[in-house]
């Protein structure tokens, strides 16, 4: 792994997608083969260009927005570009990294080998054709999209061997942004690109959460707005039998289900990789993720539902080793309660708390049409269940009934929470089994310190 970087005047640059590009127009079969970058002289163009210049010529990576979470972008084929990325987030070198492409075109170009003896011409003959069949499905109904398909390397690649951690295999998707599509397109390779967040830290889902974690990291932010999925892809492997979800993400195991070959498609991300026994086989598997400096509480659904709420005296054991100090986190006198309620809980979730004052924190993108992150945090005294006296402050946030909406809001809570300098935070968990619950629930045991189950 590179040195740490210097310190460095981060940019935050806002970029309407609006007429950014567009897929060549082609037959069905072939609708996603090549993205056009507009040719107007309009700031967005120009400032894309800069940022891909930056990417093809320095070792600094860029973060950008895509419909999942905000991505640290480097040229996947640069070793040196691609070791910025770990040095700019502080992240484990054995860590495979996703690659994103922007048409089929590019990720023709990645399946072939480097100088190959007979190599593939790219086009669209599916007799030479080097993406699997197996996933010509999934590619035709999620792409552009928050899914990721886990292909074999070819031998000599064109890939950094960063990128792929040693593993034979490397995991792509192409992105559901313009803007993104537009940049890859103008640097003319693959971006490796995780999320931008500091390593551990919750995922990144507006431009203002990038800027937290790595000002002075890195030099240019590309700001087009929040995320609209909330939660990274899903990814898939595809080349063994049945098929696995190596992480759950923005497509359920029902979508996957309904495509043809996908049928029989299984869970294949509680693996040795996520206790550390082994290299993970894609990001996201091995490591703690997504935690904020607080300490996270998760109640799995089923005892959210039984409970209703949370027991008084679970926050007492679990804020009596701090109670003697009296001192937050922050430095302010008492603790600071943090309460994230999805389906059933109510506003406090049981707690005992003075009135409810109520603010809204929206993220503001300047975009009309565009979608928005709204969150209201409700903050009352919180006093103690047996003497009622004060002992600190709550801190509540709904995040809807849902699972899209809660997967929309879920990194956005933490983070707002941390930022308020919450001790501990509260979380009620969802169902696992439908829609995007199994990924939202995924990443909360990732942040958990506890399960309540």
């Amino acid at each position: 792994m590179s040195q740490d970087l210097p310190r460095m005047s981060t940019q935050v640059l806002r970029i309407p997608e609006t007429e950014l590009g567009k897929f060549r127009d082609g037959n069905d079969q072939e609708k996603l083969g090549s993205w056009e970058v507009s040719q107007t002289k309009s700031p967005s163009i120009r400032i894309l260009n800069e940022a891909a210049q930056h990417l093809k010529t320095k070792n600094t990576p860029v973060a950008f927005p895509t419909e999942t979470v905000y991505g640290l972008g480097a040229d996947a084929t640069r070793s040196e570009a691609v070791k910025g990325i770990y040095t700019a987030k502080k992240r484990p070198s054995d860590n495979p990294l996703i690659i994103h492409i922007s048409d089929l075109e590019m990720l023709r170009s990645i399946l072939t080998p480097e100088n190959p003896e007979n190599a593939s011409n790219g086009t669209t003959n599916t007799n030479h054709d080097l993406i699997p069949e197996i996933y010509k499905t999934l590619i035709e109904r999620f792409w552009p999209g928050p899914l990721t398909l886990l292909l074999p390397n070819p031998v000599p690649s064109k890939l950094a061997p960063e990128v792929t951690a040693g593993l034979k295999t490397f995991g792509v998707r192409m992105p559901n942004s313009p803007l993104a599509l537009s940049l890859i397109k103008l640097v003319g390779a693959p971006l490796a690109a995780p999320s931008a967040n500091a390593s551990t830290k919750p995922s990144p889902t507006t431009a203002e959460h990038v800027l937290e974690d790595l000002d002075g990291r890195i030099e240019f932010i590309l700001d087009g707005g929040p995320c609209f999925v909330g939660v990274e892809s899903t990814v898939v492997d595809g080349l063994c039998d049945p098929p696995l979800i190596l992480r759950p993400g923005g497509v359920s195991i029902d979508e996957l289900r309904s495509c043809p070959g996908w049928e029989k498609v299984q869970k294949g991300y509680k693996d040795q990789s996520e206790t550390g026994k082994s290299v993970p086989r894609a990001p996201g598997m091995k490591y703690k993720h997504y935690s904020p400096k607080a300490t996270v509480i998760l109640y799995e659904a089923s005892f959210a539902v039984s409970y209703n709420g949370i027991q008084a005296q679970d926050v007492e054991t679990f804020i009596k080793g701090r109670q003697s100090q009296q001192i937050s986190r922050n430095g302010s006198d008492g603790l600071q309660i943090g309460i994230i309620r999805t389906r059933h809980w109510k506003p406090a979730a049981g707690l005992r708390c003075g009135d409810f004052k109520s603010e809204t924190v929206k993220t503001q993108n300047g975009q009309e049409n565009h979608f928005t992150i709204e969150l209201d945090v409700q903050e009352a005294e919180l006093y103690d269940s047996t003497t009622e006296a004060p002992i600190g402050k709550l801190m509540d946030v709904s995040i809807g009934t849902d699972t899209r909406s809660i997967a929309h809001g879920l990194f956005s809570a933490l983070r707002e929470l941390d930022r308020r300098g919450a001790d501990f935070i509260f979380v009620e968990g969802t169902v696992d089994d439908e829609d995007i619950g199994a990924a939202v629930m995924n990443r909360l045991r990732k942040a958990a310190s506890q399960i309540r189950s």
